[in-house]
């Protein structure tokens, strides 16, 4: 509310000021009208009435042209508004033309030079003007008029730029109002893609491995409900329940910034993948361990999970390996499987899998490759060091 009211003043002033251009106008007119030789259909008379006429159309043109940078038609117009009052000042001794002339140069001045060059030009017109009128016999009351004019035309000078700034300060605040909307509407999606790949990552990891106990438990079941191995599927499918459950609550933490997954329990996820699966999972460490970011230490933990998952639904694996190798550059965590059968290549296309890890990757600067190798299916990350 503040803000708004000094703008309704200021433009309030700028509008009562731009009105003084019409009342100057009107005095010109009037003031060449009845100067001799006053208006006229031919001769002397005719040349008062164009040149007044020109002016006139001058002042209007300029007054709308005003911008910055200087347009042609601008340039046009004040050399219209010059050329009809020197012609005034010849045709008219004595009448406005010398106020024209002074109208003229400071539209010139203001509009078509630097600050640094229009102030030194507008004060020797007003001395080429005084002295004017000193050797033609003017009195001081011309003078008198000469400088409240000067006064009069500054005023409406500052008024017509207090307008085109204002102009600009109200374009300068929709682009940034239309900046600050794109980069909500950026962080908001940004923000959505994160969660999708966490609660993918961590859904797809716990259910699909569930969802395998469960079917072979269901298998048992119509095969031999007496069958020792019954037992041992339900109790992995506990297990799995619950490691999904604390998996969410971590993810949830992630909003928090809780402590966060990384390269840390890898071996834990080796350990449960060859539990639950009953697969042997290797997992094995080289280099010399380096600190890494919290999001690059989350993304190549939700990888090998997803990793892990992606074996765990598409393939038949006799055994896998998930080794975290620390370079000079990058840190690189690669998770292959080994089958007896052809590899069967996961559908990228089919919700966040290989596209969710593709997106980690490159929201880190680092890459991820994945594909079919003679005995199975690889999946490669390299994060920056």
């Amino acid at each position: 509310m503040h803000t708004e009211e000094p703008a309704l003043t200021r433009l309030r002033v700028v509008r009562w000021m731009q009105l003084l251009t019409p009342l100057m106008l009107a005095w010109f007119v009037w003031a060449a009208a009845v100067t001799g030789p006053g208006f006229g259909p031919a001769g002397r008379e005719l040349v008062v009435v164009l040149a007044t006429a020109t002016f006139v159309a001058g002042v209007f043109g300029r007054n709308a042209t005003v911008r910055r940078p200087v347009r042609p038609a601008h340039v046009v117009f004040v050399a219209a508004m010059l050329v009809s009052s020197v012609t005034l000042v010849a045709v008219q001794p004595g009448g406005p033309g010398s106020v024209a002339v002074l109208v003229a140069v400071l539209c010139a001045a203001t509009g078509l030079m630097p600050v640094r060059v229009a102030v030194p030009v507008l004060i020797a017109a007003f001395v080429v003007l005084e002295m004017a009128a000193s050797i033609t016999g003017q009195d001081f009351g011309f003078l008198a008029v000469l400088a409240g004019f000067a006064v009069l035309f500054g005023l409406m000078y500052l008024a017509f730029r207090l307008a085109e700034a204002q102009r600009e300060t109200k374009r300068l605040l929709a682009e940034r109002e239309a900046g600050q909307a794109a980069l909500a509407e950026a962080a908001v999606l940004a923000e959505r893609q994160r969660l999708a790949r966490e609660m993918h990552d961590v859904l797809a990891h716990s259910l699909s491995g569930l969802s395998l106990q469960l079917e072979g438990a269901r298998m048992l079941v119509a095969r031999d409900p007496a069958d020792p191995q019954l037992v041992v599927a339900i109790d992995r499918a506990q297990h799995l329940a619950r490691n999904g459950l604390e998996e969410a609550r971590r993810a949830i933490g992630l909003l928090r910034d809780d402590d966060l997954p990384g390269p840390d329990r890898l071996a834990g996820l080796a350990e449960q993948f060859t539990r639950d699966q009953a697969v042997p999972c290797e997992f094995a460490v080289s280099g010399e361990p380096h600190p890494l970011e919290s999001q690059a230490r989350l993304a190549i933990y939700r990888v090998a999970q997803e990793a892990l998952t992606n074996v765990t639904r598409h393939a038949s694996p006799t055994r896998v390996s998930l080794r975290l190798a620390y370079e000079a550059t990058d840190t690189r965590l690669i998770v292959e499987d080994f089958a007896a059968g052809p590899p069967v290549i996961p559908d990228e296309t089919d919700g966040y899998g290989l596209s969710g890890m593709r997106e980690r990757a490159e929201l880190l600067g680092g890459t991820l490759s994945a594909g079919a190798t003679g005995h199975g299916f690889r999946v490669e990350l390299a994060v920056p060091a």
